[in-house]
């Protein structure tokens, strides 16, 4: 093993921060890329061979595929033209593989153990984009940095920097500790006004929306001791499993689209030309707003990972800034970011909308891939099984336990579940926010938001044939 790639995954995050000081104060030049490899081989002893796997490392920093040309070249007016960073969102960066250890058999159970077989080495990683489940295992998996997801800050420098769009931040409701214990949701928001952002706003008040649309079709759908529902909607791991490997299941899964893609859709309704740029712990989410149904709800999606360099290169403290509070979502929606959120909320507006079902709502809840693919593999053979709402998460603990958060998931769960209790909102029928923006869409009850159509074209997704 190459000492100088040793944990290159800390590595490439600095060189991520490098080149957003670089842009924030002046803009990029193609002499400054030059000059910031040079600066890299220097502090990390790399070798001339080694550069260009470096080059290709700040190209996906950028957002932007690796290439094989020598150097810098085509990347400035390349980045002037990208309006969105395009799929796929993991790449194979060649040229590091020769220094690894491992064989074939450790590198293909360490990255993608319960998925197909499309990661194999032979001279690095091949990735089959069809089967892969953009869970990011294999991202965080590698030490050495051969496969790597782009980071799409870069091509939102300017956006933030103008003044004539507004730029959203939708923030997923475990972004709570994640900048520090001491940072509350007010000095975040703070730190994204900073940065250049409208406002923050929270994700979990659209959890709040979907789980009323999600007890209502529960309601309607699970009428007999043998239907089911699947769900979550918030996680594209768990959609694109059900959806690629299980499609007999599929027509049990949930309409919605996640939180993320609905806060999208809603504050482009209701504010024309604004950009919404999705903040998480999910690579996944990297590639779900580039799919073809849901396109165009997210601009951009950053991760806390990312975000923490950022506010390091930019020297912005959350926990030193004043606060802007606004209490927007209500515990149970906030409690989606672990796993249990989203099967707890969902039970709370059931047993307020149907108290008498005769058929009651009974719950199982899952969480990692190799968990989420027993409980299919269950349900296509197991005619008595007694649960009829199925919540399905990627990552173990839920989205607390994304490939990029800041936090381990222990800690992180506890102050989801503080965060929640702090809300002054309950459930999401008592959130007078939802019934705000519903009647911004038009809607004078909250049960129509199963019923108009136009409406629930911004809450689910779209049938590609």
């Amino acid at each position: 093993m190459k000492k100088e790639f040793n944990n290159f995954q800390q590595q490439r995050m600095k060189i991520f921060q490098e080149l957003v000081k670089r842009i924030w104060d002046d803009g990029l030049s193609g002499e400054e890329l030059t000059e910031l490899l040079t600066w890299l081989q220097e502090k990390y002893n790399y070798s001339d061979q080694d550069l260009s796997f470096i080059k290709n490392q700040i190209r996906i920093n950028m957002g932007l595929a690796p290439n094989q040309e020598e150097g810098f070249s085509t990347e400035l007016d390349e980045l002037e033209k990208l309006t969105k960073v395009e799929k796929p969102v993991v790449n194979k960066v060649d040229g590091i593989c020769q220094y690894c250890e491992q064989d074939d058999a450790q590198c293909y159970h360490q990255a993608c153990k319960y998925e197909t077989l499309q990661y194999r080495r032979n001279q690095g990683p091949t990735i089959v984009n069809n089967k892969c489940l953009d869970c990011g295992k294999c991202v965080t998996s590698c030490p050495f940095g051969a496969l790597a997801d782009k980071i799409e800050f870069i091509p939102l420098v300017d956006l933030l920097k103008e003044q004539d769009t507004k730029v959203y931040a939708a923030v997923a409701p475990s972004i709570v500790g994640q900048f520090g214990a001491d940072a509350s949701l007010g000095q975040l928001r703070t730190a994204f006004k900073l940065l250049g952002f409208e406002d923050l706003v929270e994700v979990a008040l659209f959890a709040d929306v979907l789980t009323i649309k999600e007890a209502i079709e529960f309601d309607q759908l699970v009428l007999k001791q043998d239907d089911f529902f699947l769900t979550s909607c918030c996680c594209p791991v768990w959609i694109r499993l059900v959806k690629n490997k299980y499609p007999e299941l599929f027509e049990h899964m949930s309409p919605s689209v996640s939180p993320m893609v609905a806060s999208g859709r809603v504050l482009k309704e209701l504010y024309p030309g604004a950009k919404v740029v999705f903040v998480g712990p999910c690579i996944a989410k990297k590639s779900e707003a580039k799919d073809e149904d849901l396109a165009g709800a997210i601009d951009f999606v950053l991760t806390f990972r990312e975000l923490a360099e950022i506010f390091e290169a930019v020297e912005i403290d959350p926990e030193q800034l004043p606060a802007d509070e606004k209490d927007q979502a209500s515990f149970a929606g906030r409690v989606y970011a672990r796993t249990g959120g989203v099967s707890f909320s969902v039970k709370t507006v059931v047993n307020r909308i149907a108290p008498k079902r005769l058929i009651k709502f009974k719950s199982e809840k899952v969480e990692g891939v190799k968990e989420c693919q027993q409980i299919l593999d269950k349900l296509t053979t197991d005619k008595n099984f007694e649960a009829n709402f199925i919540e399905g998460m990627g990552c173990v603990g839920g989205c607390v336990g994304g490939p990029r958060t800041n936090l381990e998931v222990e800690e992180a769960t506890k102050l989801v579940n503080k965060f929640g209790e702090d809300s002054l909102i309950m459930t999401p029928f008592d959130n007078l926010n939802v019934m705000k923006i519903l009647k911004q869409l038009g809607l004078q009850e909250v049960e129509e938001v199963v019923e108009d159509k136009e409406v629930l074209a911004l809450l689910e997704r779209e049938e590609i044939t």
